[in-house]
């Protein structure tokens, strides 16, 4: 974690190291979050919905898995 110094414009400075790590480059774009209580700098994606492609490949399907409880529990249900 780095501590940040705000200048009397409202600047700061990245440290290289974040800036690498989450390749902030010179003209991209970072949206600040505010948490209520707490600011977060976000790197803006130029392309979202590319980056997020097979973000869940291999997983298990949470739909699938939610049919087969309520299956389940149709079963219980039916032998009480």
């Amino acid at each position: 974690m780095a501590i940040l110094k705000v200048s009397a414009k409202g600047w700061v400075v990245i440290p290289a190291e974040c800036r690498k790590k989450y390749q902030v480059n010179p003209g991209s774009r970072v949206e600040i979050v505010d948490y209520g209580g707490g600011l977060s700098l976000v790197p803006v994606l130029a392309r979202p919905i590319h980056a997020a492609q097979g973000l869940l490949k291999g997983r298990r399907s949470l739909t699938s898995a939610l049919l087969r409880e309520r299956a389940r529990e149709k079963r219980r249900e039916t032998v009480r």
